[in-house]
C-alpha cells in the first residue's frame, strides 16, 4: 500500500520547499485539488524540485476544461515530471459546472466516460501521430496539426483517476479509469459493499477486473497530544461529515449505514444557515465508520490495517502543517509501512 500526502501551500515560493519536504519524508505521492487555486499550476513546480515523488490531482473537475486542454496539460505535467504524474478528475456538481464553469453537465457519468476516451485519442495523436478522428456522444477530436501536436514522450501512459461516491461513476471508473478517488466520506463497509461491486461490474465492460483499477482515499483520522486536541480534530471532521452529508450526492452512504434520514434533515439546517447545529446530528457509530481514532504513536499502523486488501493508496485527509517536524513524519511513514 502507497502513502501519499496532499499539498496545503500553492504559494509558489513554499511550493518547491514543501515538495521537497514530502520526499525526504518517504510519501509515495502528492495530491492537489481544485478549489480555489488551480490544481496544475504546483505540480509544475513540485515536478522539477523532486526526483521520485509522484504527483497528482485529486481532483481536477474535468467539465471545466476541454478535453485538447486537459490532455496538453497532463502531457506537459507527465513530460517535466519525468513519467510520475497522475491525472485525477472529478465532474463537480451541476449547480457549480454550469453556473461558475460556465460548462455543460448533462448525463455526468456518460460525458465523462467520453471525455476520458477522447483524452487518450488525443494521447495517441501527440504519441503515435495517429490521425485524429475520435467522435464521440459529447466530445470530438478530428482536427490536428504539427503546429498543435506537442510530440512524443517518455512515458506516455498517463494514469487517469476518476472520482466518484455513487455507484453510477464506479462504474464509469471500472469502465474507463486506471484508478478511483475514494472520497473521504466513506466507510470499509461502504467500500466493499457498494464500491467495490459497482468497479467490477464498469470492469468487466471492458474485458477488464477490478483490481486492475488503483483505489485512492485521503481519510479522516482523529488523533491528537492532548484531549483538547483530540476534541478539536474530532469537531471538525464532525463539521466535515456533516457539510458532506447535507449534500444528496452522499445519501447512498448515509442510506447503507441506515440513516435514512439524516440526510435530509441536514439539508435543511443547510437551507436555514444553521451551521452550528448540523455537526451535532452525525452520529457518533457514523464517525466511528467513517474517521480512524487513534493516538499519534498508533495511527499509522492503524491506518494501514484499516484499509489492507481495500485500497492501493492511502493519505491523511487534512494537509501536513508546513511546520511540522519533518523527523515525525518520516516516522510515521516508517511505521505505516512496517504494520504490513
Amino acid at each position: 500500500m502507497k502513502l501519499d500526502t496532499q499539498m496545503q501551500v500553492f504559494n509558489f515560493d513554499a511550493i518547491t520547499r514543501e515538495a521537497q519536504r514530502f520526499e525526504r519524508m518517504g510519501f509515495d505521492c502528492v495530491w492537489t485539488f481544485e478549489a480555489a487555486h488551480d490544481p496544475f499550476m504546483p505540480l509544475a513546480l513540485a515536478a522539477t524540485a523532486t526526483q521520485h515523488l509522484q504527483i497528482g490531482t485529486n481532483i481536477s473537475v474535468a467539465f471545466g476544461r476541454s478535453p485538447f486542454a486537459m490532455a496538453q496539460t497532463a502531457w506537459d505535467l507527465q513530460r517535466a515530471s519525468g513519467g510520475r504524474f497522475r491525472l485525477g478528475l472529478g465532474t463537480q456538481v451541476r449547480a457549480h459546472v454550469e453556473r461558475r464553469f460556465s460548462m455543460p453537465f448533462d448525463h455526468p457519468a456518460a460525458r465523462v466516460t467520453d471525455y476520458i476516451r477522447c483524452v487518450r485519442a488525443i494521447w495517441d495523436t501527440f504519441q503515435n501521430g495517429t490521425r485524429p478522428q475520435y467522435q464521440g456522444a459529447f466530445y470530438q477530436f478530428r482536427l490536428m496539426n504539427p503546429f498543435f501536436n506537442p510530440g512524443p514522450i517518455e512515458h506516455p501512459d498517463i494514469p487517469i483517476y476518476l472520482a466518484g461516491v455513487n455507484p453510477r461513476m464506479c462504474r464509469a471508473a471500472g469502465e474507463v479509469a486506471d484508478g478511483f478517488h475514494v472520497h473521504p466520506m466513506h466507510s470499509v463497509s461502504y467500500l466493499k459493499s457498494i464500491v467495490l461491486p459497482a468497479l467490477a461490474e464498469g470492469a468487466n465492460l471492458n474485458n477488464r477486473s477490478a483490481h486492475d483499477i488503483e483505489l485512492y482515499a485521503p481519510v479522516f483520522a482523529i488523533s491528537g497530544e492532548t484531549q483538547a486536541a483530540i476534541d478539536a480534530v474530532e469537531q471538525e471532521v464532525r463539521r466535515q461529515i456533516a457539510f458532506y452529508a447535507s449534500t444528496p450526492n452522499y445519501r447512498v452512504l448515509l442510506e447503507h449505514h441506515g440513516y435514512d434520514s439524516l440526510g435530509k434533515e441536514l439539508s435543511d439546517l443547510m437551507r436555514k444557515g444553521d451551521m452550528a447545529a448540523m455537526p451535532k446530528l452525525v452520529p457518533d457509530a457514523l464517525m466511528e465508520d467513517i474517521a480512524v481514532v487513534a493516538s499519534p504513536s498508533e495511527l499509522p499502523a492503524k491506518l494501514r490495517q484499516r484499509y489492507e486488501g481495500v485500497l492501493q493508496r492511502v493519505s491523511l485527509y487534512f494537509p501536513i502543517p508546513e511546520n511540522a517536524p519533518e523527523a515525525e513524519w518520516q516516522q510515521f511513514v516508517t511505521t505505516f509501512r512496517a504494520a504490513a
